[in-house]
């Protein structure tokens, strides 16, 4: 989860551009408070850190992305640019979920300027519409940051930080060979045919429950085994984004009259 130098080609997820915040160019600049995302009504899944699997698994399926470098993302809806908890104008649908850390520093994120430096500087997205000269609380006063300003570049800090925190946990994730590639079967009721999802990770529970009580009480210690469980309780909630696009017209055509069941209900 490392952040990206500000090159248009590999901007992070919902970043459209960047720019280095400073006084000389921004003295004038204000932040308006109410903004939502530009594109989060057409993102299925959002990164999140380890320290926000607590209260993430209870709003959404946390899984792990594909490929070499995964990392674990909530799950807000099952197909690409499907999601089930923002609608077209960026409002939650129904009662509001956990915001994942990742979206509540945007439209600002700490950004290396120089990619062969370690120096990271506070940036910001001039397409997010949060920005005006009129409207809004100063980033400024002089040549100095507001208060504000400091207190979003402390959260970013401490964002970077978990981050960090996530890059060390998904390489003891790798290294103890308990990802497995996912896949998940949904049969909703009076529907002939059940609905297969692929294309993401998750932890193996026949090799979790192998383990020696050794290699567990290391990862007991270490507090990795919470964020484990975390992530298997999170994902009987995957039954739950399925109907929640179903109902809301998103989802597969076969299940669009298809009523969820109670999960221990024979599919």
């Amino acid at each position: 989860m490392a952040t990206q130098a500000p090159n248009p080609a590999t901007l992070p997820l919902l970043y459209n551009d960047l720019q280095p915040l400073n006084s000389g160019q921004h003295g004038k600049l204000k932040l308006k408070r109410l903004i939502t995302v530009p594109g989060l009504s057409q993102t299925h899944a959002v990164p999140v850190t380890v320290e926000e699997f607590t209260h993430a698994q209870r709003s959404f399926p946390i899984i792990f992305s594909a490929g070499d470098e995964p990392v674990p993302l909530a799950l807000m809806g099952l197909n690409e640019g499907v999601n089930t908890y923002i609608d077209a104008d960026g409002k939650p649908i129904g009662e509001a979920a956990y915001m994942p850390a990742y979206l509540r520093r945007y439209p600002f994120i700490l950004a290396r300027l120089k990619p062969d430096s370690d120096e990271l500087s506070l940036c910001f997205d001039p397409t997010s519409g949060a920005f005006d000269e009129e409207e809004g609380e100063p980033l400024f006063d002089g040549d100095q940051p507001t208060e504000l300003t400091k207190n979003i570049l402390a959260f970013c800090e401490q964002f970077e930080t978990a981050g960090l925190r996530t890059q060390a946990f998904m390489t003891d994730l790798k290294t103890s060979g308990l990802l497995m590639e996912g896949e998940v079967s949904i049969q909703p009721d009076g529907v002939e045919q059940p609905f297969l999802y692929r294309g993401f990770r998750m932890i193996d529970e026949a090799k979790l429950r192998e383990l020696r009580g050794d290699e567990l009480r290391k990862m007991n210690q270490s507090g990795m085994l919470p964020l484990i469980y975390a992530h298997l309780m999170s994902l009987a909630l995957i039954r739950d984004v399925f109907f929640r696009q179903a109902e809301q017209g998103k989802g597969p055509l076969g299940a669009a009259g298809a009523k969820q069941v109670p999960a221990d209900a024979e599919a």
